[in-house]
């Protein structure tokens, strides 16, 4: 099954900018993903063993650095095209 996730990340300390790079390059390292980042989170998606396995591998390593660390996931059971805009239509008359 393939899934879409996203992740925010907040670390609780003055070098929160090196842990958020840090956490998206270890993400972008991981097989079978798709990422995509922008200002306020981080997409991706791939088959749900690969998705799930990566978050955890990556939060575990972000984890073990020194400070606090705040983590919000939401998982969805789709396969989201999240390279490009949405199509929003508003609703006719």
């Amino acid at each position: 099954m393939r899934i879409t996730a996203e992740i925010s990340l907040y670390p609780l300390n003055e070098h929160f900018v090196t842990h958020i790079s840090d956490f998206i390059v270890r993400l972008r390292r991981e097989p079978g993903l798709e990422v995509v980042s922008n200002q306020l989170s981080t997409q991706l998606r791939g088959e749900f063993a690969a998705v799930t396995g990566a978050i955890g591998r990556c939060m575990e390593a972000s984890m073990a650095d020194p400070g606090a660390i705040v983590f919000v996931v939401k998982y969805l059971n789709a396969d989201l095209p999240i390279g490009s805009a949405p199509r929003i239509t508003a609703p006719g008359p």
